[in-house]
């Protein structure tokens, strides 16, 4: 999967904890880069909430404009529960994608998502917040890719210090 790219755009983010959590979930499934527009995480940022330190590795960018310097390959994909979107189980997700979601307590501007190549939802009852879907889209995306690291070393690579837990060979079916 690593030869697609993909970004994530945070339309207005308004809560720390939520970005900071946004940017965990970048690293865990190798999000190339974070932007978000607004000055209201700016303000947030000094709780220092990345626990991770994965802006160290991930670039985490204030812009104007979500849609501004993207490459021409890239497609724009909307994460909205929006009346005429498709449910993210019946999604195929492009190659090189920028994912927009909108703030904690609003919606994506009309003019970003008339642009967008297409719109998706997370087909729950209610609405999760902002760092859950992130999760839910970034693990469709991998649950559906064709050339996913898997396996032991993966795991030994990616959990914490202190999990040496070890399935049993009888415990395998």
């Amino acid at each position: 999967m690593k030869n697609n790219r993909v970004s994530i755009g945070l339309s207005n983010p308004k809560s720390p904890t939520n970005v900071g959590a946004v940017m965990r979930a970048a690293g865990c499934y190798r999000v190339d880069s974070v932007k978000y527009t607004g000055n209201r995480y700016g303000y947030a940022a000094k709780f220092h909430t990345d626990t991770k330190d994965i802006t160290d590795k991930i670039p985490l960018t204030n812009v104007e404009s979500l849609l501004d310097d993207l490459s021409a390959d890239t497609k724009i994909v909307c994460v909205e529960l929006a009346e005429g979107a498709t449910a993210l189980p019946a999604f195929e997700h492009p190659e090189n994608a920028l994912y927009v979601f909108g703030p904690e307590d609003g919606t994506i501007a009309q003019e970003v998502v008339d642009q967008a190549d297409a719109v998706v939802y997370v087909p729950t009852v209610g609405c999760m917040n902002l760092a859950a879907t992130v999760n839910v889209l970034l693990y469709d995306r991998l649950a559906k890719a064709e050339n996913v690291i898997m396996g032991d070393e993966l795991i030994r690579q990616s959990r914490d210090n202190r999990n040496n837990l070890v399935v049993k060979k009888s415990n395998k079916k």
